[in-house]
């Protein structure tokens, strides 16, 4: 009886193994089995890719047979990352992709992240820096670039305001707060991130829209953007990528919460309560007043582009049919 009963057991243990190995064979095929993608943020993580987190962790990436790594982008931007291929897709923003383009980079737009420029000149309210005519007289802070000094230029020219009094100092990627307290009057940051941490640590700030001064200056940004090598040789993959991380959106959208502490799990050393904060009102802006998530309208790329071109940003226009895609966004699994 004994006897038997040791056969029988050990039966089943060599049953049980036997399922558990199957079981390992299966998930290790199975993860072989997924098509490995290189994502490349265009900065240190935050709220802006906040989808791209949740679309790997609730498993929209490999329900689409995607294995996405997502990197950073180092000293190479990452524009220039997703143009040459070193980046299978990546984050970007439209007016950095169209002066890429102009240079002969073949990158594409696919999807607007945030469908309106949530970009603003800020300041401690102290300054009393409330609209174009206040930066008379002052000092900005940029990155020194043409593009930045035609912004202002345009919303205050169309304001009666004179750009040559204002001073315009380089401070790269300082710090915003430290840099209004020390260095510079204003600059100009994102209000989803930047604006939020200042009503975090109690520093009240006033935000000058660049959208709300000229039409031209409401750019997609951020964006998803892939190569146009994938787009002609491998549309599949293309469709299969933006369909995930559309879902990502979507949830991040519906659910903010949750979303937020998705990013904050993948990225522990961001601030919780910053994340969250952002997360509930970028979950508002992702797609605002258009149709569905990711939707870009060919007239504001024109807008744009003849405000680059007028400012000799760009030396010629571009083609924007080739700068920009709504195929993706709109696809439809089996279409």
């Amino acid at each position: 009886m004994k006897k038997k009963l040791f056969v029988i057991f050990t039966t089943l243990i060599c049953l049980l193994a036997a399922c558990s190995s199957i079981d390992q064979k299966k998930e290790t095929s199975t993860s072989s089995d997924l098509e490995k993608v290189s994502f490349v943020l265009d900065w240190t993580p935050n709220t802006n890719h906040t989808g791209i987190y949740v679309a790997q962790e609730k498993g929209f990436f490999e329900d689409e047979g995607l294995d996405v790594e997502i990197m950073l982008p180092g000293e190479v931007g990452s524009t220039q990352l997703i143009a040459t291929g070193n980046a299978d897709f990546g984050v970007s923003y439209q007016e950095g992709m169209m002066m890429a383009r102009s240079e002969g980079m073949p990158i594409v737009s696919i999807a607007a992240i945030i469908q309106h420029n949530t970009a603003g000149y800020a300041s401690p309210v102290e300054k009393g820096i409330t609209e174009p005519k206040d930066f008379e007289g002052k000092t900005f802070g940029g990155v020194g670039s043409d593009l930045e000094r035609a912004m202002m230029e345009t919303i205050m020219r169309e304001n009666d305001a004179d750009i040559d009094t204002v001073e315009f100092k380089n401070i790269g990627d300082a710090d915003y707060f430290v840099a209004v307290e020390r260095d510079v009057d204003f600059s100009l940051v994102y209000q989803g991130w930047t604006g939020i941490e200042a009503d975090i640590r109690d520093k009240p700030q006033n935000m000058v829209y660049l959208k709300d001064f000229a039409e031209a200056l409401d750019f997609y940004t951020p964006i998803l953007a892939t190569n146009e090598t994938h787009i002609k040789d491998n549309p599949e993959l293309v469709e299969k990528f933006v369909r995930a991380a559309r879902k990502g959106y979507v949830f991040a959208i519906e659910n903010p919460g949750e979303a937020a502490n998705i990013l904050i799990d993948h990225e522990p050393d961001l601030d919780p309560e910053l994340v969250k904060q952002s997360q509930e009102w970028l979950s508002t802006q992702y797609q605002d007043d258009a149709p569905q998530f990711g939707i870009q309208e060919k007239d504001r790329w024109q807008m744009v582009n003849d405000f680059m071109v007028e400012h000799g940003i760009l030396e010629n226009p571009l083609e924007i049919e080739k700068a920009f895609t709504n195929q993706f966004i709109t696809a439809k699994k089996g279409e």
